[in-house]
This record gives C-alpha cells, structure tokens and sequence, in this order.
C-alpha cells in the first residue's frame, strides 16, 4: 500500500521532468494517488508532453491561476477525473524581469503587482478554486524559497514569497475548521527551467555548496519532492501552517 492510496492529487507547474513538480507527481503516482496535472496557453503542450514521462499518463487541465473564468470552472473540470480532491501542490512563480536581478530600488508597481499576484495570491485564490472538492483530511502544499532574508538579485520575487509563507498561513486558519491543511516545502535551489530565469541563479551555489550541514544537490528535486508528497498523505493529520525546509539544512546555519 501507499500512502497516497486512494487520493486524488492536482499538480500545478509541471513544465520539464526535471521540476520538483513532476517529481511530485511521479512519487504521488507510485504511492497510489490519480494525478492530474495543470496548464495553460503555450505551455499545454510541453506539460502533455511531459507527462508522458510519468508512470502513469497524466490528464492535463487547463488553468491560468491569474484567469477569474479558469479558476470558476476549475471543480467542472476537475469532476471529469474524480469527484473528490485530496490534494494540492501549488508550484507556480513568476517575476517579470524588471522586478529582479538588483532592480529592487526602481522596480515599478505594475511589475511588483505581477510579481505578487502570480506568486502568492494565486495560492489563495487556487485554494478557495478547489475547496468545494477538497474533503477533511486533504491538503495544500506550496513550493516554497526562504523568504527570512535578502537573497542577491532575487528582489520583489522574494518579497513575493514572504507574502506567500504569510498567505499560507492565513489560509492554515480559514481551511482548518474544514479539515484541509495548508503547508508549505522550502526547498534549497534546484536547477529547473524557472530557476535559470533568475539572475544569479549559480550564486546559490556557493552558497549551498559551503553550508549545507547535509550536502545539497541542484539537480536533485527529489527529496523535496518527496517532502511534499508526504504532507499531503494521511501521516501530517495535525500539521498546518508550517514551513518544512528541505535544503540540507542551509537555513538552521549562521552566516
């Protein structure tokens, strides 16, 4: 038996298979779980092709987390699968250029604003989307970069994500009365088709490479992966509103 026997899983963010995404997708399907994945315009192709690559081929929904009409179909679509969803991985960023690389001081609203939407306010408008189907006992989990401290030239994306810890925490106290838990995964730096459009990017390297207590791989997505794949199953029952680090250890270290 696995621990995901049973449950239903939609996976946002799936692009490559090099994504913590379709790992989580894979380690859900190997542990039981129907998995349906999610995307939207140009990108619907590379997702269905990816999915391919996954033990089980995985239907792909079309959903804009920006789209006020996607997110209002987003049960009908999903009831053509299963009636029921047992979990969530939100796994969506994105910064507009100008909001990073150290532009910090003459970033403009409107790219803040995107920045911020797609990136943590999609977290709570994808839950409030899929609660109808979400029984007590399911989950949310978000892919998660610390957002404790300044990183160089991560800039709004990593105001970004401090609104996003803070938003799952909000939602932790909305969907608990229902049952749902809503966690989060702080992963250390992976090498995936989004991290390569921050700048700086191979800076982390140092970084992790000198102060992981655990060593830290780029280009292994799976132990955070896994990480979010067993908040999602039955063994977190009373566990909500926490961030789990998965970056061998890097955020406990001093500078």
């Amino acid at each position: 038996m696995g621990i995901l026997d049973g449950k239903t899983i939609l996976v946002t963010g799936v692009l490559t298979d090099q994504s913590i995404a379709f790992h989580v997708a894979q380690f859900a399907q190997e542990q039981g779980a129907t998995v349906i994945l999610s995307s939207f315009g140009r990108a619907m192709n590379l997702t269905k092709r990816t999915a391919t690559r996954l033990p089980h081929q995985a239907p792909v929904i079309e959903l804009d987390v920006t789209n006020v009409s996607h997110l209002a179909t987003l049960p009908e679509q999903l009831r053509e699968y299963s009636p029921t969803l047992d979990g969530v991985l939100h796994s969506i960023g994105f910064a507009p250029e100008a909001a990073l690389g150290g532009n910090f001081l003459h970033t403009q609203w409107e790219d803040v604003a995107t920045a911020v939407h797609i990136s943590a306010y999609s977290l709570k408008a994808l839950a409030v989307a899929a609660m109808e189907l979400m029984p007590a006992g399911s989950a949310i989990v978000g892919l998660d970069f610390d957002a404790t401290v300044a990183w160089p030239k991560y800039d709004w994306m990593g105001v970004a994500k401090a609104a996003f810890e803070s938003t799952a925490r909000y939602l932790a106290r909305d969907l608990g009365p229902s049952g749902i838990r809503v966690n989060l995964v702080a992963a250390g730096p992976i090498r995936t088709m989004a991290a390569k459009s921050i700048p700086g990017f191979d800076d982390f390297d140092a970084v992790w490479s000198t102060r992981a207590p655990l060593a830290w791989d780029l280009d292994d997505p799976r132990p955070a992966a896994k990480a979010c794949v067993a908040l999602m199953s039955d063994w977190f029952p009373a566990t909500t509103g926490e961030i789990v680090h998965v970056d061998g250890g890097v955020h406990s270290q001093g500078a």
